[in-house]
Formats: C-alpha cells, sequence, structure tokens
C-alpha cells in the first residue's frame, strides 16, 4: 500500500485526463496520473481540434500562439462518387498532432507537480471507505477522487461492469485506421471523404504533415480478407478524392496505425462513484471533430465541482449528480445530432444524395455543423 493519499487519481492521460490533472494541480492539489504508454507517443485520431477549445488550452499552458499550428476555417465534403461541395467553418479549429499536444501537456502537468507514472496499466479499482484504491504496478494507491480518462475502452471497463450491453453486432463496430502524410492541400481546409461503409477526414497538423484518419466498418476489412491496403484500393479509392491522395501522397508511417473493434454505445457520465471524462463517458462520432474539446470542456467542470468537493462545500453524491447533470446538459443533444449525421455518411446512395442537397441549400450545412459544436469556454 502506498502511504499518500491524493486528493485525485486520473487513469488515463489523454488531453482530459492531462489537462484536468494540470487544473487541480495548479490550485494546490496533489494528483496522482496513470498512462499505459510512454510520451511522446501517436494515437489514432483526426488530430483536428475545435476552436472553441483554443483559450482554455491556452489558458492551462499549452502555448499554441508560439506554435507553428495550421488554423482550419474551411471544409470539403465529398460523396462516394466524387460530387462535393466547400463550404466556410464560423468558429473552425486547428491542426496538431497528439505526439506534440499529449506531451507537451503531460511536460506542464509534470512542471505543476503531477505525479505522472507512465507504461503503468490500472489493474484493479476499488471504492471503500469514502476512499478510492487503485491497483497499478505492483502496488496501491489511494485517492479522495478517481476519474476515468481512459478512452473507448479498457480493462476498468470490465473491472466496474460499464458496458451493460452484453453483444454488439459486429455491424455496429467499426476500425479506425491513421497515417500521417505529406500531400498538396490547402492549409486552412479540412476534407471529409465518404466511401461506402465509412468516410475519412484529411488536414494539416504541426510539423508540415497532415493527419489522413478513416473509419470504416470493421465488414469492410473481413470482406478484403483483413488486409488494410486491399481494402484501401477496393473501397476507398473508388472516392476518386481518395483515389488521388492515397496514389499520390507520401506516406510517413511504414505501418498505418490501427485500432479495432470501436463502438459508439451509450455510456455514464459517472460509474461506481468514478467521474468520467471523454470517451470514457459517451463517444462522439469522428466525423464532427470535437471529441477532444468536449473531454477538455468536460474536465473544467469536473474541475470546479471537485475543488468545491474537497473544499467540503458538497457532498460526494451532490458532486456526482451535478457533474452527471452537467455532462447531459453540454455534450448529450450533441452526441445525439452527431449520430445522425454518422447515419448519412458512408451509406452509398443516400450519401450521394444528401451531398446533392447539401449542395443546393449550403445553410443546412451550417446548422449541422453549428449543432455539433459547443462555445468557447
Amino acid at each position: 500500500m502506498n502511504n499518500n493519499v491524493y486528493d485525485c487519481a486520473i487513469i488515463g492521460g489523454g488531453v482530459g485526463g492531462l489537462t484536468l490533472a494540470i487544473q487541480l494541480a495548479g490550485a494546490g492539489r496533489t494528483v496522482i496520473l496513470f498512462e499505459k504508454e510512454q510520451y511522446p507517443f501517436h494515437k489514432v485520431c483526426g488530430e483536428y481540434v475545435s476552436m472553441e477549445s483554443y483559450d482554455f488550452l491556452e489558458r492551462v499552458g499549452m502555448p499554441l500562439s508560439a506554435m507553428d499550428i495550421p488554423i482550419i476555417n474551411e471544409v470539403k465534403i465529398s460523396s462516394v462518387n466524387g460530387n462535393s461541395f466547400t463550404r466556410k467553418l464560423d468558429l473552425g479549429g486547428f491542426g496538431i498532432s497528439r505526439y506534440t499536444l499529449d506531451s507537451t501537456l503531460a511536460d506542464i502537468a509534470k512542471n505543476k507537480g503531477v505525479t505522472l507514472l507512465q507504461e503503468t496499466k490500472v489493474t484493479g479499482i476499488l471504492f471503500e471507505k469514502n476512499l478510492f484504491l487503485i491497483s497499478a504496478a505492483q502496488d496501491i494507491y489511494q485517492a479522495k477522487i478517481a476519474i476515468g480518462a481512459y478512452g473507448k475502452r479498457s480493462v476498468v471497463d470490465k473491472i466496474i461492469n460499464q458496458r451493460r450491453v452484453k453483444h454488439v453486432s459486429s455491424e455496429k463496430n467499426y476500425v479506425a485506421i491513421k497515417y500521417h502524410v505529406k500531400v498538396e492541400l490547402p492549409p486552412n481546409r479540412i476534407e471529409l471523404h465518404n466511401f461506402d461503409n465509412g468516410y475519412c477526414g484529411i488536414s494539416k497538423v504541426d510539423g508540415g504533415n497532415y493527419c489522413l484518419c478513416y473509419l470504416t466498418k470493421s465488414k469492410n476489412l473481413r470482406d478484403n480478407n483483413n488486409d488494410i491496403k486491399k481494402m484501401e484500393q477496393n473501397v476507398l479509392m473508388k472516392n476518386p478524392f481518395l483515389k488521388k491522395y492515397f496514389t499520390e501522397a507520401v506516406f510517413l508511417y511504414e505501418q498505418p496505425l490501427t485500432i479495432s473493434q470501436i463502438t459508439f454505445n451509450k455510456r455514464s457520465a459517472v460509474e461506481d462513484h468514478i467521474l468520467m471524462l471523454g470517451d470514457s463517458a459517451g463517444s462522439i462520432v469522428p466525423l464532427c471533430g470535437n471529441g477532444m474539446s468536449m473531454a477538455m470542456h468536460a474536465s473544467l467542470k469536473a474541475f470546479q465541482l471537485i475543488e468545491q468537493y474537497l473544499d467540503e462545500n458538497i457532498s460526494r453524491q451532490n458532486l456526482e449528480v451535478l457533474y452527471h447533470n452537467k455532462w447531459n446538459s453540454l455534450f448529450s443533444k450533441r452526441i445525439k445530432t452527431n449520430e445522425y449525421i454518422q447515419y448519412l455518411f458512408g451509406r452509398k446512395l443516400l450519401t450521394n444524395t444528401v451531398i446533392a442537397i447539401l449542395k443546393r441549400v449550403p445553410f443546412v450545412t451550417d446548422i449541422l455543423i453549428n449543432n455539433t459544436h459547443g462555445s468557447k469556454f
């Protein structure tokens, strides 16, 4: 048993977990964060961040204005057959690799005094006598508050039995695949290109590279003998834009980064007294490009409520109820809207029809974009 009792233990060192750790440490709280990887490392991610979180990131110490990162204010969308349109983005976003973003935030957290345990997997968690007992690296750590910020799936899910659905149809399972490439593309534009049962995003990040990341139903990969290159040739390249990028771009990875068995099942912002951040609380479809901003916004709200709890101004029950309600008020409508958009994209006939309609009534695109993004925080 580790004798320290931390104010907060955070499981997962993505943008949600790291920004919460920085805020708490900056307020003088003791924080321990468990991350199973070693910084810096790449992640499967579209690496487009909504501008809603730009000011917040600078407040926690991320020097965005001093970094050479592209500001993105335009979107191009194409259907499976290559019919396309381009539209300005009112709020827009910026591009930054997770390799840069996460490792910089990790350095800020360490400098703030966060105990950052890298290459450390959490193997157990128990709530007992108003404290959390967390098993990791052959030790047990104690904390007053526990945060789940580990993404879409983790051994922690099994421990707390968060996934209530016993069986998920393989038709609802997705695979995500990511590359960094060199390509000719306007630096202020993000492009979303549909293909049968999936879609691909491409936009510029730091270092002059472009992130090319796509999501597809697992069936596409199975139908191509689990051969990624074969699937890209037989499925993705039927879209002429994707054919151009996959044949002309310079690919910087020998092998792509992949993640499989992705689902978008409904989850909960609080489970067994653990506050959930980011995809651990609820996944937004990657198509809309603001999952990272949602995680960071949730970290801000969690920080404000945790401070009240640690100052003994609210009870644990109030903390959990208030966080759950705040999370739902901020994100549940946005997630539902994204589910509808997800249904429209990646279906050949339907996507071709929708793109043709949006070209004639472009203001509808603005409405959809506004309903999938929040305000600056």
